[in-house]
């Protein structure tokens, strides 16, 4: 089957699971060579997903990664900027070791991966990167000060990129998930003392009733990357279920 990304070169950072896998499996259905960058990419499965160790809050580890992709498969196109950590507190419990690493990953991992893949993304007709925000950004969550600040900080990240790297072609554009159904969630409510009561509050907190699925922010990804998106560049897409503008009355 025909498609805009047949041949591109697809970077997915944290892509071993979850939101990143789902991202993954969906660029490589439609015809896009897929790099899995992972801290355990070993777990992968699928034959079309080429892994490769990387740790976004190494340089060192990320220079590393990105070197053997263009190895690999000749350039890259899109860089989805995937990996990601929570922490669950208040300003008040959250010590600075929990700051230090979740700023680390969240924030200025991103920055990591895209200073290495830029120097290639300038030489691709195609050029797009996509990070994964949050609803958490734009909304105050409950205990998750860390999490929404190292958000706030992805969102503003993702305009002064797209700002310094438009005349280069590149776009740069983010996803704004609302809470999503994936194994990353199940672990995170195990800290709560009722993780089913936690569960239940968050799938009623998306007006839908129920939690995003992995492939719908998949979907959301590969439109801001499409090659057909041209025009879109410095746009958060939220993927929400209506959190963050619709007020509806419970049931």
């Amino acid at each position: 089957m025909t498609s805009e990304f047949n041949g591109l070169v697809a970077v997915v950072t944290g892509g071993a699971s979850g939101i990143g896998l789902a991202t993954a499996l969906a660029f490589a259905d439609k015809g896009a060579h897929v790099a899995v960058l992972d801290l355990k990419p070993e777990t992968l499965t699928d034959d079309r997903l080429t892994g490769f160790v990387a740790n976004v809050a190494d340089r060192d580890s990320v220079n590393t990664a990105i070197a053997a992709v263009v190895e690999t498969f000749g350039g890259i196109d899109i860089v989805v900027n995937n990996a990601g950590i929570s922490a669950i507190g208040t300003v008040e419990e959250l010590s600075d070791e929990d700051w230090a690493r979740v700023l680390d990953i969240n924030v200025t991992g991103m920055a990591r991966v895209s200073a290495a893949a830029l120097p290639h993304l300038r030489a691709s007709q195609s050029a797009a990167i996509v990070n994964l925000c949050s609803i958490g950004a734009l909304n105050g969550l409950p205990q998750r000060a860390l999490y929404n600040a190292s958000k706030g900080a992805v969102l503003s990240l993702t305009y002064a990129m797209a700002t310094d790297h438009v005349r280069e072609g590149v776009r740069v554009n983010a996803v704004s998930p609302g809470t999503v159904a994936t194994p990353f969630v199940d672990n995170f409510l195990k800290q709560f003392d009722d993780p089913v009561k936690e569960r239940a509050a968050l799938d009623a907190r998306q007006a839908t009733g129920r939690m995003v699925t992995p492939e719908e922010v998949a979907g959301a990804v590969l439109y801001l990357a499409s090659p057909l998106s041209g025009s879109t560049t410095g746009t958060a897409l939220e993927v929400d279920g209506g959190v963050t503008h619709l007020r509806v009355r419970q049931q």
